[in-house]
């Protein structure tokens, strides 16, 4: 049985089920789902909490069938946690799982957190057998336009919201930009407003005094900003990479290989095979996807190679080497790049006219 992560709370309240399985890399959902899971089997009498961490080959699977099967010293009924933080249990932890599924009583209840996991983990046996005996729940991150709507939806929570109108939805833009991607510092900067403020309405300016800038991005990120042309935010991205450490031969990377993606889909669709199965091809999916489709039509033959070109230029850029025409500083070459491609995706003109304007930008 598959569950919203949004849905369990509503579940919980009818029944519990004796098995539960948890996979998702939000640290902050999963231990808030977690926390409810727990405190419906402590409702229900299992007072008994034990905790299982998969940690490497060398796990004693044996040692949890029998702690499962085991009466308990305790209490009549049990919570057995199964953590297993590579999401991925062997061949040893597959088969025992599948056997621990065959075995599930009404005296046990059993959490199974696991990180996010690909079709493939989805569709092994192992996971097949816990879903099929009990919940799984997926925990997805929550993507930056739905952001917004959490902080409100959270705020409320606690007995507070912004302005209504084009001011409220500022100051959750703003709250938004502050935390985008470090959703448990979200939760704390919410809560800081809690005990900063009374119960009401909250102006923008006391948001902008409360909340710290604790955003933290990813190239990953950073790659669908820049396919769906969000100016703004990829130059802060940029920027709070760029502060944060990341290597600068990375985040080419990642702007040179969907560079290098596009120019591959335009090549497939010129030899006639449809884009749905062209994407296919080039493992494109999801999000991008849909990005995908949208910015191809914009794009000629002729910018996917100018693009080509100042990717090439870009590589030896951040490996130390000169360019006449560019930025010799590396950060500064990959902004070029990257604001290159947000205009060539965003409106029909050249990768030639988009640096043209990149450098009348930086004048």
């Amino acid at each position: 049985m598959q569950l919203r992560l949004d849905q369990l709370q509503a579940h919980l309240q009818r029944e519990l089920r004796p098995l539960y399985t948890l996979h998702g890399d939000e640290a902050l959902l999963v231990q808030e789902a977690c926390d409810a899971i727990r405190a419906a089997a402590r409702a229900a009498g299992h007072a008994e909490r034990t905790v299982h961490t998969v940690a490497g080959a060398h796990f004693d699977w044996g040692e949890l069938l029998g702690a499962a099967q085991a009466l308990s010293l305790f209490a009549d009924k049990r919570l057995i946690e199964i953590r297993i933080p590579g999401g991925k249990p062997g061949k040893d932890g597959s088969e025992a799982l599948q056997r621990y599924c065959e075995h599930l009583g009404d005296d046990l209840v059993t959490i199974v957190v696991l990180p996010r996991l690909d079709k493939t983990a989805q569709s092994s046996g192992w996971f097949t057998a816990l879903d099929g005996a009990g919940v799984t729940v997926r925990i997805d991150p929550i993507e930056r336009k739905l952001l917004p709507g959490w902080i409100a939806q959270r705020l409320s929570a606690q007995g507070q919201r912004v302005q209504g109108g084009e001011e409220g939805q500022r100051t959750l833009a703003f709250f938004a930009d502050r935390v985008e991607g470090n959703l448990l510092a979200a939760h704390q900067e919410i809560q800081k407003l809690g005990l900063l403020y009374p119960p009401g309405e909250l102006s923008f300016e006391q948001v902008e005094v409360a909340v710290l800038n604790v955003a933290r991005y990813d190239v990953f990120k950073l790659s669908e900003a820049v396919l769906a042309g969000q100016v703004a935010r990829v130059l802060r991205m940029l920027d709070g990479l760029e502060a944060e450490g990341e290597a600068a031969v990375l985040v080419h990377w990642t702007l040179a290989e969907d560079i290098r993606t596009l120019k591959r889909v335009k090549d497939a669709l010129l030899a006639g095979r449809p884009l749905p199965m062209a994407l296919r091809e080039q493992r494109v999916w999801g999000l991008k996807e849909k990005l995908f489709e949208r910015v191809l039509p914009r794009l000629s033959d002729r910018s996917v190679d100018a693009l080509l070109d100042a990717a090439q230029v870009c590589d030896g850029l951040v490996k130390g080497l000169r360019h006449p025409d560019w930025p010799a500083e590396p950060w500064a070459a990959l902004r070029r790049l990257a604001l290159m491609v947000v205009e060539a995706v965003s409106v029909p003109v050249s990768p030639r006219e988009a640096s043209g304007r990149w450098l009348a930008l930086r004048a």
